[in-house]
């Protein structure tokens, strides 16, 4: 039933040529070099520590790898991560 409700929503989505990300509640993603990362729409922290840090989202987690990484800001939707990010990735 939600695989039908999302086909909705994305179909919506083209339909009324409006963001994927806010139609289907997915996170959005936005790295500026190797040096930032921004993501919007997540659901959490699970894991932090400088070399690894781990964002709950409603796709699955994201693990971010790297070295000397600081949380920057975090809000409720938008989480900014600095330091030298190695590899982002779905998991």
């Amino acid at each position: 039933m939600k695989k039908k409700i999302n086909e909705i929503k994305s179909n919506l989505s083209d339909i009324l040529e409006l963001p994927k990300d806010i139609m289907l509640d997915l996170p959005k993603v936005t790295l500026v070099g190797n040096l930032q990362l921004y993501i919007e729409n997540h659901k959490g922290i699970i894991e932090y520590g400088s070399l690894r840090i781990r964002v709950n989202t409603n796709t699955g987690i994201l693990r971010i790898l790297g070295k000397n990484m600081v949380i920057k800001n975090i809000v409720a939707e938008e989480i900014i991560i600095i330091g030298e990010i190695e590899s982002v990735e779905f998991t």
